[in-house]
């Protein structure tokens, strides 16, 4: 076979396979190019890959010692599904809140909740009682499923906001419902429910410029087309690189999930495309990157999603017990950039994967930009270049004009997978969605081949490994401290995580505050991750600039600068 260009690939698959046609859609009023012939809900994912699980015999999915089937799987999917409706009549158009860890039931619930026609509301485990409690109240849930640590974070809201809980694993018997007796007893007849492809399918919370995190709400147009597009990649690969005439069949996709799956890192690129690309997936009880290499060499997984720090952790291991991993094909990143010395050095410590990266948003479906294999090794700082074939891409200025090849502009995307809106904020929304394009706040050039280099960020976002914490949210909490006057939050480069929060405050006159006096006093106001992990202290005004307004950037620097002096 003789290989073809990205571009005639892409024309190919389109030309002569019809579960990728596209054709011009309209959606809200506004035309898109979109799949049509895919499964039109998230539900329907399911049902569309019993085939490619071998009618459904096939293992699926791995948690510790505990395995089960797709066929088994999907029966627990319905009874789920069931079970909401005859235990706590949840029909179409609610909206259900999942608070957990990575437990394998995370996944049934996704999908047994959305078969009912409600909507999944995503609830970051890592979040405070203050902070559920903001979530919960925006989004309207009153049904959550919580394992043990959350139920205790959820328990002081319970009565306030009317709301329902089911514990889940460790969580069952804290409360009066628990998912496994509750599931077990059901029936697994699949519903019969009328779901619209524009019907919300999700709300995942994303950190933004404001004090509170949006909720992104997302259709199943939006989250199919997504996985769509990414399945479509595997179509298009051996066209542009094709395998030996000998080469074996390759083996059957396995995933490892290492993120949280209340990020679209773990929920979309990996757990939802496993159903319809026969893939499956092994989920860790916690990060733990020697455990991690051992899950990869004796699962046979060949498909690792993680953000860089993880990467980095994982071939630290790898080295350690003196494996290459030979069984994993592909190592992306996702949730932050991964630093561009580290793309080489992974090569040659898992020779056998293409090493990838990629870029995406909540308000995507995590559908973006990417590359992988050699192009990313010539390109090591480059963010990729936009996945076909639904998405148009423009990098924009501040007035709303295409800038040339080479220069600044904001990313700037459209395609059937941008988010509906942003839930209970009319005016965020219309700022970020205009006329179909996302305005992602992200700043980049582009080149004459299209790949994209992401240099800055317009919003005020601290991305630690992979996590989004938004600066006024920090700052936010601060202020809550009585000896402090101001506050400014901001990134400080870290070898592992890439960023962590570092924060410069003002203090009135003869106050004192120590980095364990703020932690200690920001427990349980924000989530550990987010507390500043650098302070810097002054009884003087923060550096201002022309308009009066705190100069992050400028403050940033002094301070990094100083901390670099005293060292």
């Amino acid at each position: 076979m003789t290989a073809m260009t990205p571009e005639a690939a892409v024309a190919h698959v389109l030309a002569t396979n019809p579960t990728f046609a596209v054709a011009p859609t309209t959606i809200r009023g506004i035309e898109y190019t979109a799949f049509q012939n895919i499964p039109p809900t998230v539900p329907t994912l399911m049902d569309a890959g019993i085939a490619q699980h071998d009618d459904g015999n096939s293992h699926y999915l791995l948690y510790a010692d505990e395995r089960w089937t797709y066929g088994a799987f999907c029966a627990e999917v319905r009874r789920v599904a069931n079970v909401l409706g005859s235990s706590f009549g949840i029909s179409k158009g609610d909206r259900v809140a999942i608070a957990m860890r990575n437990y394998p039931e995370l996944l049934t619930l996704v999908l047994g909740i959305s078969a009912t026609g409600a909507t999944v509301v995503f609830v970051n485990a890592w979040w405070t009682t203050e902070e559920l409690d903001y979530a919960l109240r925006d989004s309207e849930a009153k049904l959550v499923f919580a394992d043990g640590p959350r139920i205790e974070r959820l328990l002081p809201l319970r009565d306030e906001l009317g709301l329902t809980l089911v514990g889940v694993r460790d969580g069952e018997g804290m409360v009066d419902h628990s998912y496994g007796p509750l599931q077990s007893a059901a029936s697994d007849a699949p519903l019969a429910v009328q779901i619209d492809t524009d019907d919300d399918f999700a709300v995942m919370y994303s950190s933004g410029t404001t004090g509170h995190p949006k909720g992104v709400v997302q259709t199943h147009r939006g989250a199919v087309n997504a996985v769509f597009s990414w399945l479509m990649q595997a179509v298009v690969a051996p066209l542009i690189d094709p395998p030996e005439p000998d080469a074996p069949e390759p083996p059957r996709p396995s995933a490892l999930v290492v993120t949280p799956l209340f990020h679209v890192t773990a929920t979309h690129p990996l757990f939802l495309l496993s159903l319809v690309a026969g893939a499956r997936i092994t989920l860790m009880e916690k990060w733990d990157a020697a455990e991690a290499v051992r899950l990869i060499k004796t699962e046979g997984i060949t498909r690792f999603l993680g953000v860089p720090t993880q990467s980095a952790d994982l071939m630290q291991a790898a080295h350690a017990a003196n494996e290459t991993l030979d069984t994993m094909d592909y190592l992306g990143s996702g949730g932050a950039k991964r630093p561009g010395a580290q793309v080489g050095e992974l090569a040659q410590a898992f020779p056998n994967a293409a090493i990838a990266t990629g870029w995406g948003m909540t308000e995507t479906n995590a559908l973006g930009i990417g590359m992988i294999g050699e192009e990313y090794l010539n390109r090591p700082e480059s963010a990729g270049r936009l996945h076909p074939p639904v998405q148009e891409l423009r990098l924009l200025d501040d007035a709303g004009n295409d800038v040339a090849d080479g220069e600044l502009g904001e990313i700037t995307v459209k395609s059937p997978s941008n988010m509906r809106c942003y839930l209970n904020k009319p005016e965020a929304t219309e700022e970020t969605m205009q006329d179909g394009w996302l305005r992602t706040g992200d700043l980049a050039v582009m080149d004459s081949e299209g790949y994209v280099t992401i240099l800055d960020r317009k919003k005020n976002i601290i991305i630690r490994g992979g996590e989004n914490i938004a600066c006024l949210d920090v700052e936010g909490a601060l202020h809550r401290l009585p000896d402090v006057i101001e506050a400014c939050a901001f990134s400080v480069p870290d070898d592992r995580l890439g960023e962590v929060v570092g924060a410069c405050v003002q203090l009135k006159d003869g106050a004192t505050l120590t980095h364990d006096q703020m932690a200690k006093a920001l427990h349980g106001h924000i989530a550990k991750f987010k507390t500043p992990e650098h302070l810097w202290t002054q009884t003087t005004p923060l550096m201002r600039g022309a308009t009066d307004k705190i100069d992050r950037r400028g403050l940033r620097t002094v301070c990094l600068d100083n901390e670099k002096a005293k060292a």
